[in-house]
């Protein structure tokens, strides 16, 4: 087994106490393959009561209910709701651009796909891979299920579908070993995730989303018609959001986008419209897709970005 100090290096306590008090619960109906916490849509004779139909020749007499025959001299079976376990599956973005990580503003500083080079603040990379963590001790602790690839243009490392909590460490030793370094193929990634799970599930996309954006509404699409969830978890450093830079600066660019040397003041306006209008076109692909979109700023302690979607989702669940 991995060396449980990798639990201490990607594991955030304060966020793994919030996930286990708000749990993750399937927002739509999944189709499970054991007993646990979630509905399934099959009908069968477990777990939760939901309703009575009446007795037909043939039908299995074990399940008839005694008392509304003493009170109606009819023959009626009860039907149960099975409670099934839902499967996660995490694919966490390794390409290259996931390596960017800004420190405190610096005019004049050296900037990366757009921001400056990696300071004290975690990369996107980092805080994606705490947040893959986060979210896979989460969904073992409460008995369901997950799978977990980091992916460029293919799924470079990949820690196949299990229900054993012990396997969070084999998780964290895939986390820890990546170095992001290629090109990203968001939509590909997509298909291949529709494609090969067949049981309806929750996908859940960790990303900058530096890339094709029809491609990526394709991907989804395409999960979606399959009958799956997509949670969304966008991670931008706050540099990103914000263009804090002044005097010169040379932007080196990731993912062979190539250098570009300006002055912050000159496109400061424009950048900021491009990347609002950028998050706005996402959202809507979400929203048009019934898919939860969350801004995953790396500024803000996972425990705050992680809980307060968890207790949004509680919120909106239907159980």
């Amino acid at each position: 087994m991995p060396d449980a100090n990798l639990a201490n290096e990607l594991l955030d306590p304060e966020a793994i106490g919030q996930a286990e008090a708000l749990g993750l619960a399937a927002r739509f109906i999944v189709e499970g393959y054991m007993s646990g916490e979630h509905k399934s849509p099959f009908r069968g004779f477990s777990v939760e009561f939901t309703q009575h139909r009446q007795y037909v020749p043939g039908d299995d007499t074990r399940h008839l209910d005694w008392k509304v025959l003493g009170r109606t001299d009819r023959y009626y079976l009860k039907q149960y709701e099975q409670e099934t376990n839902f499967v996660a599956h995490l694919l966490l973005d390794g390409s290259e651009s996931m390596r960017y990580g800004s420190g405190q503003p610096s005019g004049g500083a050296k900037a990366v796909k757009s921001g400056a080079v990696a300071g004290s603040r975690l990369t996107k990379f980092q805080y994606g891979k705490v947040l893959a963590a986060a979210l896979s001790y989460l969904i073992l602790y409460q008995r369901d299920a997950v799978s977990v690839g980091i992916f460029d243009q293919s799924v470079r490392s990949h820690v196949p579908r299990t229900g054993n909590l012990a396997s969070v460490y084999d998780i964290m030793a895939r986390l820890a070993a990546f170095d992001p370094v290629g090109q990203t193929g968001i939509g590909a990634i997509l298909h291949e995730a529709a494609g090969q799970n067949l049981r309806k599930g929750i996908v859940i996309l960790i990303s900058d989303l530096f890339d094709d954006e029809k491609a990526i509404q394709d991907g989804m699409q395409h999960l979606r018609f399959g009958g799956h969830e997509v949670i969304l978890f966008h991670v931008m450093d706050p540099f990103e959001l914000e263009f804090p830079f002044g005097g010169n600066v040379e932007f080196e660019g990731l993912e062979k986008e190539g250098n570009l040397k300006t002055s912050p003041a000159d496109v400061r306006m424009s950048y900021l419209r491009e990347v609002e209008a950028f998050r706005r076109r996402i959202v809507e692909m979400c929203e048009k897709h019934r898919s939860h979109y969350v801004l995953a700023n790396t500024a803000v302690p996972l425990h705050e970005m992680l809980g307060g979607y968890l207790a949004f989702r509680r919120r909106t669940t239907t159980r």
